[in-house]
């Protein structure tokens, strides 16, 4: 048991350093790392990629398995609820991200309050938005595009009433730039001005019908969802008595 952890602790290590950013990107409280981005940091990838290509292809099967399951779960519960089809819970999803991303370049979430849940935004605007100003520090961010989404993980729940508290967990990927600066000097503390492929994971939770944002992790996090696919109840037995007839 001890020997698995430590292995995937180690793969979810190589996986922050050679796949897309290994950072939280904005929301999240994290900068995207800047790390590769010398002409000697693009060498050291391209070496490390080598090295570790079994590892990564091992990490690209793991999650891909976590893919179809996913996208087969919320197929099944489509049949009973659109809130559920793949379409809408991706352009959910993409609103949520440039909304976010407004919002937070804004340094006020409390207008996309109503996109996630209360404790998710409350706790990102004291614990990084407004330490952040009171330490003279503000996060550029701005989002030129998201190039790439995907279901990672779905688990369906009924906490009180029908799809309550059901959550679905997306990687999302875009092209974006990420910064710290200094509000007086305007100097870069931490990140980069260049815009760069930056990964995020999103975790949606259903509120009263509505599909809010409850949780943005760093992309290393995908392996980590997509080794919890097998411990997922059977999709049929989540369906209450009441949907089944």
């Amino acid at each position: 048991m001890k020997r698995n952890v430590i292995f995937s602790v180690f793969i979810m290590f190589i996986v922050s350093l050679l796949l897309i950013e290994p950072a939280i990107a904005g929301p999240g409280g994290k900068i995207a790392s800047a790390a590769f981005e010398t002409f000697w940091g693009r060498i050291i990838l391209g070496l490390l990629t080598l090295v570790f290509l079994p590892l990564i292809l091992y990490v690209m099967l793991q999650e891909k398995i976590a893919e179809r399951r996913a996208r087969k779960d919320l197929r099944f519960m489509a049949a009973y609820d659109p809130l559920f089809d793949w379409i809408n819970i991706q352009q959910r999803a993409k609103d949520c991200f440039f909304r976010v991303h407004s919002a937070w370049d804004k340094e006020d979430l409390s207008e996309v309050s109503h996109w996630m849940t209360d404790w998710y935004w409350q706790n990102q605007q004291l614990v990084h938005l407004d330490k952040w100003k009171k330490d003279g520090l503000v996060n550029i961010c701005d989002v030129k595009k998201i190039t790439n989404i995907k279901p990672v993980m779905f688990v369906h729940r009924n906490q009180g009433k029908e799809h309550e508290d059901s959550i679905v967990i997306i990687s999302m990927e875009a092209k974006m730039k990420d910064y710290l600066q200094s509000r007086q000097t305007g100097k870069v503390v931490e990140g980069s001005k260049r815009y760069k492929e930056v990964e995020t994971v999103w975790s949606f939770t259903m509120e009263n019908g509505q599909w809010k944002v409850s949780d943005i992790e760093e992309a290393s996090m995908s392996l980590t969802y997509a080794k919890l696919t097998d411990e997922i109840p059977n999709i049929e037995s989540t369906v209450i008595s009441e949907l089944r007839s």
